[in-house]
């Protein structure tokens, strides 16, 4: 592998990285910033709902964007918000204003929303120039942050530490992060069909969206990805208002299931290369689904917190191995990635919100028998995504 593509691999690490510090970071302090803005769970899920316009927003503007400027262009502007929205969060808990934190949540999601659909897409193209899985290992990554970003966090929430302060300093740690690696990536770097030219036109939409085999991928992508979402952004309150523990001990419990999703991002290279896509997605929903059941009926709060590392290895490869099978699924493969990419980001980052209302109602342990059916459903489509090797290379742990 020549050097170049070993530094563009490294900046899309990089690239996931961030934006799992990031929300780990404000993720394992809710309920200190539940606490300072005085809110119930569905006024929170109000201020969540914020993350869900911001989301919506990066989203479906993402896949012009990268036509018009390239996947470089996007991922930089889309991390500038995310940098933007912890320091808007910070100002937001100083001020105790529902609003201005709904705003930085906002931002978040336009930031995340347009900058890793822009990272999937280049990543796919990696995978495809050095037939190597890739996908797996940078959501991995991800993953990896959201441990670095919730150790931080039960440390800080032990010690009281301003949640505002904490919010300024992680955005200031990724700056030079963000600014280094960005000259790793090409200026036109974008995803193209196998004739070489961009396939984003509507004319390649409108074939592909309605293919069984794409709408099959995107459930599970769907399915997983809200599985992960919730997660991210219920598990530390569900465990204090649900089971009791006290907030540094459910962000501990968050970090668990950070750790497992990370264990089962990094090695799910393994996994594919021996048993295959489909099988590794039907045992990760499986395993998946045992897990939240768990948490949702558990009688006892320590087996509530450890089926949570059942959540996390379960909800850690169905999104990246979906998108991988996207893009192979058949010809015009950037289309396929970007409708399966959409699919994945609308249920991480919009889904989980929503939840929220659901949890003022019945609790928020019942709320995640939404994400449970979801997830057991997805089982059932894994052999939509066995591989087809349309236009593939051999592919490599």
């Amino acid at each position: 592998m020549n050097t170049s593509i070993q530094k563009r691999r490294l900046a899309l690490f990089a690239f996931f990285f961030i934006p799992g510090l990031s929300m780990a970071s404000w993720v394992t302090r809710t309920p200190a910033i539940r606490d300072s803005l005085g809110v119930s769970i569905a006024e929170m899920g109000a201020v969540l709902f914020g993350l869900s316009v911001g989301s919506m927003t990066g989203i479906l503007s993402a896949g012009a964007l990268v036509d018009r400027f390239g996947t470089r262009k996007v991922m930089f502007t889309g991390l500038c918000f995310i940098i933007l929205s912890l320091a808007t969060l910070a100002l937001g808990v100083a001020i105790a204003s529902p609003l201005t934190v709904a705003l930085g949540l906002a931002f978040f999601g336009l930031g995340v929303g347009g900058a890793e659909i822009a990272v999937n897409m280049d990543g796919a193209e990696v995978e495809r120039i050095t037939g190597k899985h890739l996908l797996h290992a940078l959501h991995g990554c991800f993953s990896l942050g959201t441990v670095f970003g919730a150790l931080i966090g039960i440390a800080l929430n032990a010690l009281h530490f301003p949640v505002s302060l904490h919010m300024a300093l992680i955005a200031l740690v990724c700056i030079p992060v963000m600014v280094t690696a960005i000259r790793h990536i090409p200026v036109r770097s974008a995803v193209q069909n196998d004739e070489g030219t961009h396939a984003d036109g509507k004319a390649g939409y409108s074939r592909v969206w309605k293919e069984p085999v794409v709408l099959l991928i995107g459930f599970i992508v769907l399915a997983m990805a809200l599985a992960e979402g919730a997660a991210n952004d219920w598990l530390p309150l569900l465990m204090v208002d649900e089971y009791g523990f006290s907030p540094t001990a459910g962000s501990t419990v968050f970090l668990g299931f950070a750790i497992a999703m990370t264990l089962g991002r990094f090695g799910g290279g393994l996994l594919l290369n021996r048993y295959g896509r489909a099988t590794v997605v039907a045992a990760s929903a499986v395993t998946g689904a045992a897990g939240i059941a768990i948490v949702i009926f558990a009688s006892h709060p320590a087996l509530a917190a450890v089926a949570v590392i059942l959540w996390g290895l379960g909800a850690s490869l169905g999104f990246p191995v979906a998108l991988s099978a996207a893009g192979d699924s058949g010809p015009n493969g950037a289309a396929r990635v970007k409708i399966v990419a959409v699919a994945g980001y609308v249920a991480f980052l919009v889904g989980p919100p929503l939840l929220g209302f659901v949890g003022e109602e019945y609790g928020l342990r019942y709320a995640m028998i939404v994400v449970l059916v979801l997830v057991a459903l997805a089982t059932f489509c894994a052999p939509a995504i066995h591989r087809r090797g349309v236009g593939a290379k051999p592919v490599e742990a």
